[in-house]
């Protein structure tokens, strides 16, 4: 059986458990900028690359991490099942030189499988700092196929890897993919040749990196120091996206509004009548403008700096500090790893979830990611936390901030834990997490690869829904019944339902027509109030908070609109990520009311003790 996803030439398979190298090999042989994580299960489909060697062409794949072909995942039955069906003509199995006992469980199981194997022992200079050597010639002895030590972000060992690749074929396949119970009758045996054959070729003596991993261990996952380490981690990355985008997004902001109005001018000279020009200009394209404009500068912070905790080794320390939690909410400690994904985008979020191997827990995982706020609220949460409680002290605005987000997993624990003892029962599941060593991070790969993967995948997203909602929101604005505006008339219907949280109807609608993308909710009220048929930007916070004001804002206000930002329906991209990972768009519908609720709830909350007090 061949994949679709295979074009042509000798088949290759990169196997290996998960944080090993092996999209690193994969990126260094085919040239393609293959994401490389640093946490379990980060490659979760399979990826296809090639590259010419001796006048021949080869097709890889790049496979699931997997630490066994007894598959605990959708993902490591992938992994198992295109071993198994004979695709690949070669299987290269990567390991990790200073885990060797434990990658060689999966090299003996797929010795099993077939001959046609060649063994990577990965990262050699790290085992090394380790205080650990392998002796490749002994390992090769033992396994009785090639074994080649490499340093893949290097390319130390590469040309031998071709080379081996490219050598003639043992045989074929042994066994055929139904023979899974051979494989499970072997599993003692199997850990018992792991564990020998690494001791007769490793040789362990305490290196001085290895010291090092230990003490920065002690600080990042201890008991008192891992959670106000996570806090200041946290707080220092606010800070350096909140400072470093505002001068960035404002001269984008200018440039684009420059644009429009040269677009303007065009239209005019062409004849369009009002009603076009203002659709397409001061709609679609103002809409768009204004995403690209306050999302582009902090994602091209936000996400290069936290790509750079995945190379350092810090993230699954956050999963490692983070699983009591969530073992105590009956749910896996992975879901830490999914949620700080969804501070960056909550889709990607959603799609992370694929590394739970439990499908109730990963549902769960799913319905609660939009509980910690994304990048696209940060914006105005940071305006309304600078209007009505911090000023405009950055210092301050990052305190509440991350006071903010720790109430979001605060409110991401009580709903998983209420998920899990009732529309998703059961035992949680246990799981093996890796801390990987401390590697130094490559800055180079980390710049193409959080903007191209990620800071220019999620701005596209959004501008594809941004600029049909600004269209849609131009006509809603300028379409009169009699006197009075459409928006306005929904508004007043929606006036008493606001009032009873809080709020007005103008912020009960905005937050509705700015499903597309959260970003535009204070540019929808603003055109409201205003009256002015299209979406303006506010000079200063000053101008604003006048605004606001004149139109009945009060702390009071400012604080539930402040809570139902952070907690409030996803984006609709987010929703139809949902709907395509569950293919159920009763669990996407599930996946709006969760946070919707627990938003609402705490908004009628603070409106209740307000009034109270008041008449106290």
């Amino acid at each position: 059986m061949r994949d679709n996803n295979i074009q042509c030439g000798r088949v290759i398979a990169l196997a290996g458990n998960p944080n090993v190298g092996k999209s690193t090999i994969f990126n260094a042989l085919t040239g393609l900028n293959q994401h490389t994580g640093n946490w379990t299960g980060k490659t979760v489909g399979n990826a296809f690359g090639q590259f010419e060697y001796r006048g021949e062409r080869f097709t890889v794949a790049d496979l699931p991490g997997t630490y066994s072909l007894e598959p605990h995942s959708a993902e490591e039955a992938e992994a198992e099942q295109f071993i198994r069906n004979g695709v690949a003509e070669k299987v290269v199995i990567v390991c990790d030189a200073g885990c060797l006992e434990r990658n060689l469980i999966l090299v003996f199981q797929i010795l099993d499988v077939t001959r046609n194997v060649i063994i990577c022992v990965n990262l050699i200079d790290e085992a090394k700092g380790k205080g650990i050597h392998i002796d490749i010639d002994a390992l090769s002895a033992k396994l009785g196929v090639p074994v080649i030590a490499m340093v893949a972000r290097r390319g130390i060992g590469l040309d031998e890897l071709r080379s081996a690749i490219a050598a003639p074929l043992v045989n074929s396949y042994d066994t055929v993919c139904d023979e899974r119970a051979v494989v499970q009758q072997r599993t003692t045996e199997e850990y018992v040749q792991a564990a020998e054959s690494a001791a007769e070729c490793a040789t362990h003596i305490m290196g001085e990196q290895k010291r090092f991993q230990v003490w920065m261990d002690r600080i990042l996952t201890g008991k008192y120091t891992g959670y106000p380490v996570m806090m200041i981690m946290l707080a220092g990355i606010l800070w350096l996206t909140m400072k470093g985008a505002n001068y960035p997004s404002e001269l984008l902001w200018q440039g684009l509004h420059y644009i429009e109005g040269q677009l303007a001018m065009f239209m005019d000279w062409c004849g369009a009548p009002w009603w076009l020009t203002g659709a397409l200009v001061y709609g679609a394209y103002r809409m768009l403008a204004w995403v690209v404009s306050v999302m582009l500068p902090p994602m091209a912070i936000f996400f290069p700096l936290f790509t750079l905790l995945e190379d350092l080794g810090y993230l699954p320390r956050v999963a490692f500090n983070l699983d009591r939690g969530f073992s105590c909410c009956r749910t896996c400690g992975k879901q830490a790893l999914t949620m700080c994904m969804g501070l960056g985008c909550n889709a990607a979020g959603v799609v992370g979830c694929r590394i739970i191997d439990s499908e109730r827990e990963r549902k769960i995982a799913i319905l609660t990611n939009s509980l910690v706020p994304c990048n696209g609220k940060f914006p105005t949460l940071l305006a309304l936390i600078a209007i009505f409680f911090a000023g405009t002290t950055v210092s301050g605005q990052v305190g509440i901030m991350t006071l903010l987000i720790v109430m979001a997993v605060g409110g991401t624990f009580l709903c998983s834990a209420m998920l899990a003892s009732t529309l998703f029962r059961g035992m949680p599941s246990s799981f093996a997490l890796e801390l990987p060593p401390y590697r130094t991070p490559q800055v180079g790969r980390i710049i193409v690869r959080s903007i191209k993967d990620r800071t220019l995948f999620v701005l596209g997203r959004a501008a594809a829904v941004a600029a049909p909602a600004g269209l849609i929101i131009w006509i809603l604005a300028n379409v009169n019944v009699g006197d009075v505006g459409l928006l306005t008339l929904i508004a007043d219907v929606l006036q008493p339902v606001g009032h009873f949280f809080g709020m007005d109807g103008v912020i009960l609608l905005a937050f509705i027509l700015a499903l597309p993308a959260n970003e535009i909710v204070l540019p929808i009220m603003m055109m409201i109030y205003t009256s002015s048929g299209v979406l303006n930007d506010y000079s200063s916070l000053s101008e604003l908070q006048m605004l606001l004001e004149a139109q009945g804002w009060d702390v009071v206000c400012g604080l539930c609109v402040l809570v139902f930002m952070l907690f409030h329906w996803p984006c609709s991209t987010t929703l139809l990520t949902i709907r395509r990972e569950c293919k159920s768009w009763s669990m996407a519908a599930l996946g709006a009311l969760i946070p919707t609720l627990l938003g609402l709830t705490l908004c009628a909350l603070i409106n209740l003790v307000s009034y109270i007090f008041g008449a106290i």
